[in-house]
């Protein structure tokens, strides 16, 4: 048996939560995990897994094995790229999770420069407006706007995205420009709601020290940036949405942005990663990589269109 293998397939099960994902997430046959783990419990003559049809849950003893493998895992890779030139030409397989709007406006057209450094990694980007579980997914590294809310995540800042309150020429004809954000409640809004809670976001605005939150009740609500953005131009009602993925179309007369002279509060952008997910090379180059491309990014230093 090997034994790093045998300790490596076993703590992806118990992160997964399962043989079948541990068995996807590491491209191997669900035998062999399944004989993995159960070679290591004959050679510690004890019970790591309780197993029944539908779960999979650690024993006492499987925790504390699993405590120090993720030590021992941790260490060996360590080692490993101190005497290689992983640290400097990092390869391999790395699973990254972003918001949709964020990654094809933002992330993806700044790609070719992330692959002209690390011609190596093969990158697997999932773009989603739904908060994934990095453990059971088997994701690496998420980018994730708003405050986080997961104490088993590690996160660093990489940037802030800034808000606009637009809404279609169409719209703004036949209802008129509001002039005050108390007025947003006579008019017809698109809603925006957390694909994890189901609660529907209250509009801020800020100026010259007055704060104003509006609840907003309108008669549509989406969890999909683009098709929130497709229902602003659908002339459906006003919407408020990261200023990268308004701005084209403002310029291009698709949209026209109000209250301009009211700021919306700036939604801070974090990469995350589990605590007990070693930070590999190509991880840490990734966001290293993701925390100088959003600051420069022409949308997201600023706050207004």
């Amino acid at each position: 048996m090997n034994k790093l293998l045998a300790m490596e397939v076993f703590v992806q099960v118990v992160d997964a939560g399962g043989f079948t994902r541990a068995a996807e997430n590491m491209k191997l046959p669900k035998a062999t995990v399944s004989t993995l783990v159960q070679s290591l419990e004959t050679t510690l003559a004890v019970k790591l897994l309780n197993r029944t049809t539908r779960h999979v849950s650690v024993t006492p003893d499987g925790a504390a094995y699993y405590e120090r493998c993720v030590r021992i895992l941790s260490d060996v890779r360590d080692t490993e790229e101190s005497l290689s030139c992983t640290q400097l030409n990092p390869s391999g397989r790395l699973r990254v999770d972003a918001p949709t709007g964020l990654a094809s406006e933002v992330i993806i057209p700044a790609l070719p420069d992330f692959f002209a450094r690390y011609p190596g990694i093969q990158l697997e980007l999932g773009c989603s407006d739904r908060p994934v579980d990095l453990l059971e997914e088997g994701v690496d590294c998420a980018v994730r706007g708003g405050e986080l809310e997961d104490s088993n995540l590690i996160a660093r800042r990489v940037g802030t995205m800034h808000y606009i309150t637009c809404a279609s020429p169409a719209y703004l004809a036949r209802h008129g420009r509001p002039a005050h954000p108390s007025e947003l409640t006579r008019h017809r809004c698109v809603n925006y709601f957390s694909a994890r809670t189901g609660k529907v976001f209250d509009w801020d605005f800020t100026r010259d020290g007055e704060r104003i939150q509006v609840p907003m009740e309108g008669h549509i609500a989406l969890n999909d940036s683009y098709a929130y953005t497709a229902a602003g131009l659908a002339g459906l009602g006003i919407v408020q949405m990261a200023n990268f993925m308004l701005e084209p179309m403002i310029r291009a007369g698709r949209l026209v942005s109000i209250l301009d002279d009211w700021a919306n509060d700036p939604m801070p952008v974090h990469a995350v990663y589990p605590h007990n997910r070693h930070l590999s090379a190509k991880v840490r180059v990734f966001v290293d990589w993701i925390a100088e491309l959003f600051p420069s990014h022409p949308c997201m230093g600023k706050s207004s269109a």
